[in-house]
């Protein structure tokens, strides 16, 4: 079933929209989940979450990208339930050291920043639509799914280490784009 009909399932008010979407998008959004939280059960909890969310917003939602709608929509969930479980026990783990690696080129809430979160995720989005397709694609892995650098590494067939120079370089083009559109960093 494509997107559209799914999506006219949920307009519609049908329940098998959910079972479309889990079987259409369920393995997406549990790899989503699990590189963020590292917890089979926090993961699949957050991916049946991510279905009763997705009934309540469509409609008045009409995604563009279903895909896309669902992945940040359980993406939101595991970060939020992430920030949660850190709290709790104040642990460490992927999503700090994610954080880390781009803390040098996102501004601080509240200090400095000259635009509004809409407009810095716009800019963001510009620049990641310049990169070349290899770039965008190992960016939007490592940042967004939270792909390990070692998964990264043996699907393109290269080092972590290059990855990592890669990736640092990437980061160091992010800083100096967001500065020439104004964003203090």
């Amino acid at each position: 079933m494509d997107d559209l009909e799914i999506i006219g399932l949920y307009w519609a008010r049908d329940q098998l929209a959910i079972a479309e979407s889990e079987k259409k998008y369920g393995g997406l959004c549990g790899g989503i989940a699990k590189n963020i939280l590292h917890s089979p059960e926090d993961a699949e909890e957050c991916v049946n979450d991510t279905w009763g969310r997705a009934w309540e917003s469509i409609p008045p939602q009409r995604p563009n990208s279903l895909g896309a709608y669902l992945g940040r929509i359980v993406r939101n969930l595991s970060l939020n339930r992430w920030r949660k479980n850190r709290a709790a026990r104040r642990g460490g783990g992927t999503i700090d050291l994610l954080l880390s690696e781009l803390e040098e080129c996102l501004p601080e809430p509240g200090e400095g920043v000259l635009c509004q979160e809409e407009q810095l995720s716009g800019i963001i989005s510009r620049w990641l639509e310049g990169l070349p397709p290899g770039d965008r694609t190992l960016f939007l892995r490592r940042y967004w799914y939270g792909d390990p650098l070692g998964l990264l590494a043996k699907a393109r067939g290269t080092t972590e280490n290059h990855l990592s120079v890669r990736l640092h370089r990437l980061r160091k083009k992010l800083l100096e784009h967001l500065k020439g559109e104004g964003v203090s960093v």
